[in-house]
């Protein structure tokens, strides 16, 4: 265990933590809401501190992260933990793994993280799978010392934290792929556990600091595949974070405790992008279906075809010093080609 960086003392040895907006108020020996942080004694510890429940090296594609360093390969890490309850969970096997009391990992010090990233010659290292905040301090340290080797840190993240711990590691943070859920607190509290609000408090700040966003919206069937929510996000996302924030549509597939659903349409997902299009969004991704031509990167001026992409392969990319080669106009994003 580790001390946690985030929380404040109560009277009678209880803590708040203050990592994320749940704020959970903690008594002696229990835990908060995540289920990795636990008050001993007065003092919050997290239990996944350097303690990974999976490595991979993925393409950075598969984060999905479009417009940073395409068909380059990402160091992926998680522990253990999440701070949302989603039903429909793609990863609910290690991200609600501690609600049945088992906190699981291998010892893994973030420099040897960092050691694999640069073994394996990946640009970036992303924290995903579960949720970076849960994991924050191990998160923190390394991107800090992923920076000294110039190695890039993302996140993929619910979006689920409070603003100084966001503002700590964001002078460490190049870019972030953040689930926008949907559009409805209701569903956001009862089938997510968590607040929306909160997460476009934190896509605004994310803005705000300077780290690269791009938005990953699943579309589930019944909550989140009506016309006037898709349209919704897609002004929200152009109004408030800009119509350069790419937008991924990502298809739904059965699973966790929502496997008696049908996978979402692909005329929901078209009409999806469509609606994204229309908002004067520049960049809009069809996700979770293959050889779809909205895998691929389109010049927003002269409509060329600039990276084409099959899954997370890429089949060819013509961007030239983040420019389309046709019209010159400024392609948005991070090492794009």
């Amino acid at each position: 265990m580790r001390p946690a960086d985030f929380y404040i003392r109560l009277e009678n040895n209880g803590v708040q933590c203050t990592l994320c907006p749940h704020n959970c108020r903690i008594a002696e020996n229990e835990f908060g809401i995540c289920a990795v942080r636990q008050n001993v004694g007065g003092t919050l510890y997290t239990h996944v501190y350097e303690r990974a429940i999976s490595t991979h090296v993925d393409p950075i594609e598969k984060k999905p992260l479009f417009h940073v360093h395409p068909g380059s390969h990402s160091f992926s890490v998680a522990t253990v933990g999440c701070n949302f309850t989603c039903r429909f969970c793609q990863n609910h096997e290690i991200s609600q793994m501690p609600r049945s009391g088992r906190i699981e990992g291998q010892k893994l010090p973030a420099a040897q993280i960092v050691e694999l990233a640069v073994k394996y010659q990946c640009k970036t290292i992303a924290c995903t799978y579960t949720e970076p905040t849960i994991y924050f301090e191990y998160a923190y340290d390394i991107a800090r010392l992923a920076a000294e080797r110039d190695i890039l840190t993302v996140f993929v993240t619910n979006g689920f934290i409070n603003p100084k711990p966001l503002e700590k590691i964001a002078p460490l943070l190049a870019a972030a792929n953040i689930d926008l859920k949907g559009w409805d607190e209701e569903f956001y509290k009862n089938v997510c556990g968590g607040s929306l609000q909160s997460v476009l408090n934190t896509l605004k700040l994310m803005k705000k600091l300077g780290i690269f966003i791009e938005v990953t919206t699943l579309v589930v069937p019944g909550y989140v595949d009506n016309d006037a929510t898709l349209a919704d996000i897609a002004a929200f996302i152009a109004n408030d974070l800009g119509v350069d924030t790419p937008w991924h549509i990502s298809r739904f597939y059965p699973n966790y405790q929502y496997r008696d659903q049908h996978p979402t349409s692909l005329d929901v997902i078209q009409r999806a992008r469509d609606i994204g299009l229309r908002a004067g969004l520049r960049y809009v991704y069809s996700g979770n279906v293959p050889g779809d031509a909205g895998e691929s990167t389109y010049c927003y001026s002269c409509a060329t075809k600039l990276i084409s992409r099959y899954g997370y392969h890429i089949e060819y990319n013509k961007i030239r010093d983040s420019k389309c080669p046709f019209c010159g106009v400024l392609i948005d994003g991070i090492g794009l080609g």
